[in-house]
C-alpha cells in the first residue's frame, strides 16, 4: 500500500474529503519523523516501535576498490513490530 492508497482509504473509510484524509495522514508521519529527530521514541501501541539508532563511526573498505574508508556516525530510523501485529500477521499466513 502507497501513501497514497493510505490516504484514500481512510477518506473512505471515515467518510471524510480526501483533502481531510491527506492532513491526518501527513500529520501522523510527520509527528514521528520529528519524534525521531528529537531523539525520541515513538510506540503505537498494537503497531510497533520506532526509535533512533546511533551508529559509531567505523572503517570500512570501497567495494569498487577495496581502499579503505572512514565511515561517519549515523542515526537511524529502526521499526521494532509489535506483538499484536505480528500475531495478525501470522495468522493471516
Amino acid at each position: 500500500m502507497t501513501k497514497s492508497e493510505l490516504v484514500d482509504a481512510v477518506a473512505h473509510r471515515h467518510s471524510v474529503p480526501r483533502v481531510v484524509a491527506e492532513a491526518v495522514v501527513e500529520s501522523f508521519f510527520g509527528g514521528i519523523a520529528r519524534a525521531l529527530q528529537a531523539g525520541a521514541r515513538v510506540e503505537v501501541r498494537g503497531f510497533g516501535t520506532f526509535a533512533p539508532k546511533r551508529y559509531r563511526a567505523y572503517a570500512g573498505r570501497d567495494p569498487r576498490t577495496g581502499a579503505p574508508i572512514q565511515v561517519a556516525p549515523k542515526v537511524l530510523p529502526v521499526f521494532r513490530v509489535g506483538r499484536e501485529l505480528k500475531l495478525r500477521v501470522e495468522g493471516d499466513a
